[in-house]
């Protein structure tokens, strides 16, 4: 099978391949570091060898929940927030058919999330929207007290008991939490649902090979021992072992933190194709979250082209020098659409009769590279062959492992997420959550 392929030649106009050539020394070490766990955060290293370390059983066991929710249930609503449901939904978004939920048949439930946002609005429709629907519920929390996640779950688990009977609702709510402790974990056990368990040495950003990503993905019916094969091949195609030249994730980090010495400080994401929008959005979670640190790191950007180039076109051809583009290009669609004839031809499109759509996206996304290159912006681009759970595999844990080498380069431990706290405290201290009352006390002064 093909690989997916890291391409730097619209990088080297702008950086010598000997400046990049020169960070193999710090890569390979930075590399041996991970591999050896002798690096900041290195109790969070549980995803560097993951694929290789799960089970058929396991993968069995997740599959077989996954038929249960998918026999009983025409909605699953995924509870989660940040890296416990942005890589499901990720690879779900991207393998599904974009209409399929608006058919009155459908080839199992239709996914939906809920506990990645407090807007009351949306928390409202959605519990509506379920209330004559069989729903079930998968719950993604280690600690089972992220505020968002817990009080959807509260609303969720309540309208679903009510709705399909205590029994029904210990078959279709499904917990994913700690081992052993936590309040998810307490309810799980003391209702009796179907659990799996986060992994203590795996960050919520790194998290998609676990049951936190591969059961809601299982469910929505993709083949998940293909996504775990992709990262397999990925994880032995950027082993410690293989040269630097060769290795895509030598290469990638490398080549983003010898531009951001250079003095591009912002990486966008861009792709031409719609459906890898929340790839886009999980990817921003991970880099920004395990980079941004120490008043250090590239702020992870995103668009989807051609669709931006119309809104933030003009500032990527002529704003501020201080980015770089990395472009997903998807080779093969899954489908094929020529455009037709039109005998009036007021859109003058006739010159694009016969041509596949794919064919001028492709030239829209050339054109658009060589125009956005001229302006000043180096480009590198990650070719995907198709999109599959297979190759989602592949970019997956490439933009996984990349990510652990390019934080140790930055010198930062791309594996905690301490500044995250800031708001937190803030929000309980205005909500005068038990235990925060001095904090109460103190944020009331300065407002």
């Amino acid at each position: 099978m093909k690989k997916m392929v890291l391409n730097i030649d619209k990088v080297t106009g702008f950086i010598p391949k000997e400046t990049i050539a020169a960070f193999e020394p710090q890569v390979k070490a930075c590399m041996e570091t991970l591999e050896n766990g002798t690096g900041k955060g290195n109790d969070f290293l549980g995803w560097l060898h993951l694929p290789t370390s799960l089970t058929a059983e396991h993968l069995a066991d997740i599959k077989t929940t996954a038929n249960t929710l998918r026999e009983n249930c025409d909605i699953v609503v995924v509870a989660g927030i940040g890296g416990s449901y942005l890589g499901a939904r990720a690879v779900i978004e991207a393998l599904s058919n974009s209409f399929e939920w608006l058919k009155t048949q459908k080839n199992g439930p239709v996914i939906v999330y809920a506990g990645h946002n407090l807007g009351e609005d949306y928390l409202y429709e959605l519990t509506t929207f379920l209330k004559d629907k069989k729903f079930g519920v998968i719950n993604i929390s280690k600690s089972g007290t992220t505020t968002e996640t817990a009080l959807s779950f509260r609303l969720l688990k309540k309208q679903c008991e009510e709705q399909r009977g205590k029994e029904m609702a210990k078959k279709v709510i499904v917990a994913i939490t700690d081992a052993k402790k936590g309040a998810a974990r307490v309810t799980a056990d003391k209702e009796g649902y179907k659990s799996f368990i986060i992994p203590d040495n795996v960050g919520g950003r790194f998290s998609v090979l676990t049951p936190v990503g591969l059961l809601p993905i299982a469910v929505a019916g993709f083949d998940i021992e293909q996504l775990v094969a992709g990262a397999q091949e990925m994880e032995k195609t950027t082993g410690t072992d293989v040269p630097f030249a060769k290795n895509p994730v030598a290469v990638y980090a490398a080549t983003r933190n010898a531009l951001y010495q250079s003095g591009k400080k912002i990486e966008i994401l861009a792709n031409f194709n719609p459906k890898l929008h929340y790839i886009s959005e999980w990817w921003k979670q991970l880099y920004g979250e395990s980079e941004g640190k120490e008043n250090k790191g590239i702020f992870p950007a995103s668009v989807d082209l051609t669709t931006d180039l119309h809104s933030m076109g003009q500032w990527i051809q002529e704003g501020e020098r201080t980015i770089y583009e990395t472009v997903i290009s998807v080779e093969q669609p899954n489908f094929e659409l020529k455009v037709p004839h039109d005998e009036e031809n007021l859109d003058g499109l006739n010159y694009l009769e016969g041509k596949r759509v794919d064919q001028v996206n492709k030239m829209a996304e050339l054109g658009t590279q060589l125009a956005h290159v001229d302006g000043g912006v180096p480009n590198l681009r990650i070719i995907v062959p198709q999109l599959s759970e297979y190759y989602l595999g592949q970019l997956i844990y490439f933009f996984e492992k990349a990510c652990g080498v390019s934080g140790y380069i930055l010198g930062v431990n791309p594996f905690n997420q301490p500044g995250v706290e800031a708001y937190k405290k803030n929000m309980f201290a205005l909500l005068n959550k038990p235990g925060y009352e001095e904090a109460s006390k103190a944020i009331q002064s300065r407002l």
